[in-house]
């Protein structure tokens, strides 16, 4: 047997380190845990044989810390999905209802935009599809950062918004639906097999907001993959060629998580659920009027702050998704 060629050896000893910068980040928090835990335990046993009021807080205080710590940890064994650490490719679609929907649909993509910049993650627009009165009919975002698939899979579904119509001069009020999709990002390790031949590739030209930023080639590319019936597009950039590449790493990525749930024997393929997006079918609402509370029907996490949550302040829904479904990220 030949032995392992140099860059081999490099490829394997990158992978060592990078396990072992893993390991070393789950092993070094609970040691520092344990270890303050340990004194704290030593503290409470000085106080009640010699009361001190100011070492009595400073106790409250490293007990709060530590806490906060230990809840840190463990939501963070709830993201061991395989794809949990991996980025993620955000898309956002309006049910039917005309402009109001597709205001809807814009209204999400910046509430996501909104909890990536809190979380410091990194927001690209790889497709957007302005509609023409207002909203939008479709977006797509790349959002990367460490486990960012393994949170937004709580987003999955069908999102309903319940609001006094700012399109209706009656102002009554609207019932809106509008479909989020994620999809980990896949890497070169992950092989995912594309037959060209099922692929239909159109051009377009890119729709922007006028003036410097109207295309005037078709530069735009979308892609269908007709045995599946996914389609991606992108129009982020002004060369056909680079949109193409990205819009092939989108498929990828949706084509693995298609694979997904067919291994799992789910009986809808993920694009199925775009065919119904109504009553019936949301996971979350957005009460607007005539009162104001934002509910996860899966979990039932209510939240009374709805401009709050549009502005990114998601996390108390997905703490509760991942803390009742933990890894395997059922719906």
């Amino acid at each position: 047997m030949a032995s392992p060629s140099f860059w081999d050896q490099q490829e394997n000893a990158r992978n060592t380190i990078d396990e072992a910068n893993k390991l070393k980040a789950w092993v070094e928090p609970w040691k520092g845990a344990s270890k303050q835990a340990a004194e704290l335990s030593e503290m409470a046993e000085l106080l009640e044989v010699e009361p001190d009021e100011e070492l009595q807080r400073d106790w409250i205080l490293e007990l709060q810390a530590v806490t906060r710590l230990l809840e840190d940890l463990e939501f963070r064994t709830m993201l061991q999905g395989d794809d949990d650490h991996r980025n993620a490719i955000l898309t956002v679609h309006p049910g039917a209802g005309g402009v109001e929907s597709q205001d809807w649909a814009e209204m999400l993509l910046r509430m996501y935009t909104r909890w990536a910049e809190r979380r410091g993650f990194s927001v690209s627009v790889l497709d957007l599809q302005s509609a023409e009165e207002a909203g939008i009919k479709s977006a797509s975002l790349e959002i990367n950062g460490d486990n960012v698939y393994g949170y937004l899979k709580a987003e999955k579904g069908i999102h309903r918004l319940v609001r006094i119509s700012p399109f209706d001069s009656q102002s009554r009020r609207h019932t809106s639906f509008a479909s989020v999709f994620v999809y980990p990002e896949v890497d070169d390790d992950i092989e995912v097999e594309i037959d060209e031949s099922d692929l239909r590739v159109d051009t377009y030209r890119a729709s922007g907001a006028g003036g410097q930023h109207v295309n005037k080639t078709d530069s735009a590319v979308r892609i269908t993959h007709e045995p599946t019936g996914i389609v991606v597009s992108c129009q982020q950039e002004r060369s056909q060629h680079k949109n193409r590449s990205t819009a092939m790493k989108m498929l990828r990525a949706a084509l693995y998580e298609h694979a997904l749930r067919e291994q799992e024997e789910e009986k809808e393929a993920v694009e199925a659920t775009k065919s119904d997006i109504g009553f019936g079918h949301q996971i979350r609402s957005y009460v607007f009027a005539p009162y104001t509370m934002v509910n996860d029907h899966r979990t039932e996490t209510k939240v009374g702050d709805v401009q709050g949550v549009m502005d990114g302040k998601l996390d108390p829904f997905i703490e509760a998704y991942l803390k009742k479904f933990g890894a395997a990220g059922a719906t």
